[in-house]
């Protein structure tokens, strides 16, 4: 058995099993032992049942020992966030309203793991109903900040070692905040590729699934896997996929060329953060156009909140008006105030939408990506929030793909990430950007 397996990225899991020197019971076990050991403190857990997963993972040895098919995960330990659907466990949502709530429906992003072979390791914490209230989960690197949020407990999980792997969503920043504050690699595919049928609704226009893993050849893999057209979804479009995978380990034909937006709320940086992204800029040198967009593009971040906030609102209206006393202080406000937006309001918001997505379809026709701050600097004190989501606003209404690369360390030494963003379904693009801006300045260091 190799020593500290739990340590291990998915690709490497997957080489080791390969060649016979790890087991997936034995995977497994070790990222069994290292929960135990550590989840106490964290918290990254909302449902996890250590007997299912090794039957799993029995499973999973007898078939390859038959010499039968094996999938691209196969054997390999997944968290899914705590709104996805699975059989036989819990899918609670971060509330109480919800607790012990089962389905025999599975999402199908859930059908598309099992194909894969991949062990479903548990459901991992989110914030209430996935949005603005946190819930007990703890950053890894420093138990007193958080980990970020919605997809609290998938970003968590994945920096502290108990899987390779994890799934969570993003209705504003949700994934790739979280890699951030945790120091992860995350990614939020091009809106349409991945089914969210099974999964809590929060905004049928904004929601989109993403990626946690500990390489960009892990969580390109882990797109590929559960990535399909899906009638049930009203925003998966029926075409082929990039190949993210093939992306992700591509060489850049010729050095891409980059956009950096002096948008007003570029302030709202950290100081270390902003010195991190200048050192950055400067080593880049002549490949990033600096830009000032106009007005209207920062005026987005409004547009994106009244679209998320009329569509929560009457998407879960019936848990609102029936469990009332059950919802947060925090989240309260927020649904009072939705319940103020009109249709005419809301009609008009989803018109600008397209708008902006219009702009971004002819913006990337010159650049390869646009890069930019994950969040606005490293984890805030726990109890104080989940983070600022703005630097994500802008990309997730356009449904844009967003990478966030573990690039920066803060002044207390805590993570922070640095976010490309792409063209609409040129995800496998972006991954080779991506790749080609870790090689750059590793070398430059």
């Amino acid at each position: 058995m190799i020593k500290d397996a739990y340590t291990l990225s998915a690709a490497e899991a997957l080489s080791a099993c390969a060649a016979g020197r790890l087991t997936s019971v034995q995977l497994v076990q070790s990222c069994l032992d290292r929960i135990t050991e550590t989840d106490a403190g964290i918290k990254a857990w909302a449902f996890l049942d250590p007997d299912a997963a090794l039957a799993q993972a029995t499973e999973c040895d007898r078939i390859r020992k038959a010499g039968m098919p094996l999938g691209p995960l196969h054997g390999i330990p997944v968290g899914l966030k705590d709104i996805i659907d699975t059989a036989r466990m819990p899918t609670q949502r971060g509330t109480p309203i919800f607790e012990g709530r089962q389905t025999e429906e599975v999402a199908r992003l859930v059908e598309h793991l099992r194909e894969a072979g991949a062990v479903i390791m548990g459901k991992t914490v989110t914030t209430e109903l996935a949005f603005v209230h946190a819930n007990e989960t703890r950053n890894p690197h420093n138990p007193d900040h958080s980990p970020g949020g919605s997809s609290s407990g998938s970003a968590a999980a994945v920096a502290a070692f108990h899987v390779p792997l994890a799934i969570g969503t993003q209705t504003n920043g949700s994934v790739i905040r979280p890699a951030s504050f945790c120091g992860t690699f995350g990614f939020k595919p091009t809106r349409g590729v991945i089914s969210r049928n099974g999964l809590l609704q929060t905004s049928v226009s904004l929601d989109q699934v993403g990626c946690f893993g500990r390489t960009l050849a892990d969580v390109a893999l882990l797109t590929d896997v559960i990535g399909s057209y899906d009638h049930r979804d009203p925003v998966s479009f029926a075409r082929p996929r990039p190949d993210m995978s093939a992306g992700a380990v591509a060489e850049a034909p010729v050095t891409p060329d980059l956009a950096w937006f002096d948008l007003p709320f570029n302030d709202r940086l950290s100081d270390d953060a902003r010195e991190g992204f200048d050192a950055v800029l400067d080593i880049l040198g002549p490949q990033v156009t600096r830009m000032a967009p106009a007005d209207t593009l920062s005026n987005l971040v409004a547009v994106q909140a009244r679209i998320h906030e009329y569509e929560i609102a009457q998407h879960q209206a019936e848990v609102f008006d029936t469990h009332w006393d059950q919802i947060s202080d925090t989240l309260k406000p927020v649904i009072t105030r939705a319940r103020q937006i009109t249709k005419t309001e809301y009609e008009d918001a989803l018109a600008v939408k397209k708008s902006a997505e219009d702009f971004f379809a002819d913006f990337f026709v010159e650049f390869d990506a646009i890069i930019a701050p994950s969040a606005a600097g490293e984890a805030p004190v726990f109890g104080n929030g989940t983070g600022d989501p703005i630097f994500c606003t802008l990309w997730t209404l356009a449904g844009l793909p967003c990478v966030s690369l573990p690039l920066l360390v803060g002044a207390t030494g805590l993570p922070i990430g640095v976010q490309l963003i792409g063209s609409v379904e040129k995800d496998d693009r972006l991954l080779r950007t991506a790749r080609w801006l870790q090689t750059t300045l590793a070398q430059a260091d």
